[in-house]
């Protein structure tokens, strides 16, 4: 009983000489409860857990820990950025997808986990196969190239963008991984990079093994609705024209010159047009088959044997 006194007056005087974490975490989740901000919880849990350094976990296993002025300053910081609906990822300049952990900027879409589906849907084809080339097509922060070069340590990736400063964070995504040997770098828009080499006497024509791209496909009329969150990210990352399908179209038409006649391409789709992207590889000559997410909804088209 003496021992719990103790205890318990140790845990007041904790409170007393500063603020805890569980009260720092309880609060900010009401603030973004009350804000709208549907995953509160866990948000507040994610942004303490990266100011503090420490692992989520700890929030629950020592909520009495006083938590510094300093560090308490930098959380309300991040709250107050969170309630102006900045992206988590972009407030931790770090996003986790393919258990790897990716630098991520305002100038790169933040990768999301139903693309794993499309990195996964390729390494299941090429794994086994010796040196496959594949061409990932706006690669944005490089989390498709670097996690292709990851798990797939035969493989040799070209990757293009059209902006410069994505190119820079998957550049640097591709050195935290000691991948910056496997991946080439090319700025430009889709194949463009890629027949500009041409005329320095590197082809690549019929050389691809698999063309991937997460392209954009947000319709002109789907822009206008966007959670407020997504006005963070690149809108050249996410406006796919008046329908949604034109890099679908741009990529499927220019494809074929650059594939191996055994060569295949995978393009994460949305669920809401994946038979009008399926139509227009169809049409193309392309065999084609979709695959569906961890949530059952169409999200990868695989196209091949260009007739």
């Amino acid at each position: 009983m003496a021992e719990l006194v103790r205890e318990l007056a140790c845990v007041r005087a904790r409170r007393a000489a500063g603020r805890t974490a569980g009260s720092l975490l309880r609060e900010a989740a009401v603030r973004l409860r009350d804000a709208g901000i549907r995953t509160a919880r866990l948000d507040a849990e994610v942004l303490l857990a990266h100011v503090l350094g420490w692992r989520r976990e700890t929030l629950y296993t020592h909520p009495d820990r006083v938590v510094d002025d300093r560090a308490v300053a930098e959380f309300e910081a991040a709250i107050q950025k969170r309630l102006a609906r900045v992206p988590v990822a972009y407030i931790r300049s770090k996003k986790e997808f393919m258990s790897l952990e990716f630098t991520v900027t305002p100038a790169v879409l933040i990768p999301r986990p139903e693309t794993e589906v499309l990195v996964e849907s390729v390494i299941s084809r090429l794994e086994g196969k010796d040196s496959p080339l594949i061409m990932d097509l706006g690669t944005g922060s490089g989390a498709i190239a670097v996690a292709l070069a990851k798990f797939l340590s035969a493989a040799r990736i070209v990757a293009t963008d059209i902006s410069p400063a994505a190119l820079s964070v998957a550049r640097l995504n591709a050195g935290r991984y000691g991948l910056q040997d496997r991946i080439h770098f090319e700025v430009g828009d889709l194949f463009e990079p890629l027949h500009a080499g041409e005329h320095l006497g590197r082809s690549y024509l019929g050389s691809f093994d698999a063309i991937v791209s997460n392209p954009p496909y947000i319709s002109r009329g789907e822009m206008k609705e966007l959670a407020p969150e997504l006005s963070y990210e690149p809108r050249i990352a996410l406006d796919g024209g008046q329908d949604g399908l034109d890099f679908f179209r741009k990529i499927l038409a220019g494809a074929r010159s650059f594939l191996k006649s055994s060569g295949f391409i995978a393009l994460e789709i949305s669920n809401l047009r994946a038979q009008e992207v399926k139509v227009i590889a169809d049409g193309l000559g392309y065999s084609t088959s979709i695959l569906p997410d961890y949530s059952g909804r169409d999200r990868v088209l695989i196209a091949g044997g260009v007739l």
